[in-house]
This record gives structure tokens, C-alpha cells and sequence, in this order.
């Protein structure tokens, strides 16, 4: 991708304001180009289906036939960078259940700063994933990774940052997130964290945990053990975290 070429976006919403809105907001924004607008995610997804391309979605959610979050799901492959639109935050904290690229989420009405900011987190994104492996220093690879992670705690959409993260333990249908000074529940499934979850980063040690291999300080006895706490090493993944571990 060119840097100084702008990102072209295309404006899926079926309400007219609101997507006058969005298309005067990119109008404003010299980083951005407006490729096409839309009252529909079904006229959008015959807009891919057909062959069109897009770097940046902005993306309502509640629409009638096809929904945003429907159409998150059935996108092809690589998907644009997609930026949530919403009249409610509920809905966007389903979103980041999906195993999908959401750089953001805008809440109803969206004025320009918080959409600048959108735009900036889009932009960081598609910079650190295009820049040549071989190019990156030490630091340098280390911002191109994820950097954070949105969960679902107490209804409310958290954000947190991996490298505070020590392990996740399964608690049935949620999960406990283990960081340096608390202990978040997290609606969501182990293996749908695990999906979300950098896989350079962190390692899946038994069924019913995953390790952030960047914190671990010793492994000893088939237990992985941090600051204060400890995690079992399941027999059946014993082999490939082994293997993991060598290569990290």
C-alpha cells in the first residue's frame, strides 16, 4: 500500500442521515476516499461478490435482510478493515466475538474527532501489517503485533492489553482472564478466546487454560509457573507447547 495514497472506504447504513453522516465525515478526512455508499448489507456484499474491493468498511449494525454482524460473517477473504457503526453498545460487543478483523467501533451520532480516532487505529493497523518482516527491529516487532484485546465484562466491552495478561482459565461457558493485579470473567468460550488470541504470543497448555509465554519465568514438572501462580501442562499438549517454547 502506498502511504500517501488515501484508503478507500465504501458507507453501508440504511438510514439516510446517518449515512450522509459517514460520507461527510470521509469527505472530511484526507486519509480516506469514498468508493461507494450503500442502504443495504445485501447490495454490499454483491458489491465483493462482484469483485469490488475496499480498504476500509464502515459498517451499521441493525439493518433489515442482512444485518452488519451478518454480513461480518459471510465477507471474503482477506476482509477490509471493518469500523462498527451503532445506535447501541450491546451490539457492538458482539462483534468482537466474531473471528474477524473489527478495528473499532462508532456509537450513533458519530462526530468527527471519534471518528478521527477510528480512522488513526485503521490506519496503525494496515502501516504495522504491511511493513516487511526483515525491515522491524526488536521494538518494531513488537508494536505489529496485536496489542490489545476487547472482552465482554459485565455486559460492558473492556479493553485490555495482552501483555497484562498471565493465563485464561475455562470456567465453563466464560473465562477467567489472570492479570498482573485482578481477575477479569469474561463472557466468552476458551476456544473462541483462544482464535483471538496472537498465537506468537500465547499457547494453548491444556484444556482448560492458556498462557501468555511472553510472562512465563520457569516450567518445571509440567507446570508453568508465573509471579505468584501456576498452570498445569496438559500430557496431550505437553509435545507442542514444548515446541512452541523452542521456537519463541
Amino acid at each position: 500500500m502506498n502511504p500517501a495514497a488515501p484508503l478507500t472506504c465504501l458507507v453501508v447504513d440504511d438510514n439516510e442521515m446517518n449515512r450522509f453522516n459517514l460520507e461527510h465525515l470521509i469527505e472530511l478526512t484526507p486519509q480516506l476516499h469514498l468508493t461507494a455508499s450503500f442502504n443495504s448489507a445485501v447490495d454490499c456484499l454483491a458489491f465483493f461478490t462482484q469483485g469490488g474491493r475496499a480498504d476500509v468498511l464502515f459498517l451499521d449494525i441493525e439493518m433489515p435482510e442482512l444485518s452488519g454482524l451478518d454480513l461480518v460473517r459471510i465477507l471474503p477473504v482477506p476482509p477490509p478493515d471493518i469500523v462498527l457503526v451503532t445506535s447501541h453498545r450491546d451490539y457492538a460487543v458482539d462483534a468482537f466475538d466474531l473471528n474477524v478483523g473489527v478495528s473499532d467501533y462508532l456509537v450513533k451520532p458519530v462526530e468527527l474527532p471519534r471518528f478521527l480516532q477510528a480512522v488513526q487505529r485503521v490506519v496503525a493497523h494496515r502501516q504495522a501489517a504491511s511493513a516487511p518482516a526483515e525491515s522491524k527491529g526488536p521494538a518494531e516487532t513488537a508494536l505489529a503485533d496485536p496489542r490489545h484485546l476487547f472482552v465482554k465484562v459485565n455486559k460492558k466491552l473492556m479493553r485490555v492489553n495482552l501483555g497484562d495478561i498471565l493465563y485464561v482459565e475455562a470456567l465453563s461457558d466464560y473465562c477467567v482472564l489472570v492479570l498482573d493485579k485482578q481477575k477479569l470473567i469474561v463472557y466468552s468460550t476458551l476456544r473462541r478466546l483462544e482464535e483471538r488470541l496472537p498465537t506468537q504470543q500465547f499457547a494453548r497448555v491444556h484444556r482448560s487454560y492458556i498462557v501468555n509465554m511472553r510472562r512465563i519465568e520457569t516450567v518445571e514438572d509440567h507446570m508453568v509457573q508465573f509471579a505468584r501462580h501456576e498452570v498445569p501442562v496438559g500430557k496431550s499438549y505437553q509435545e507442542g507447547f514444548q515446541r512452541q517454547l523452542r521456537d519463541f
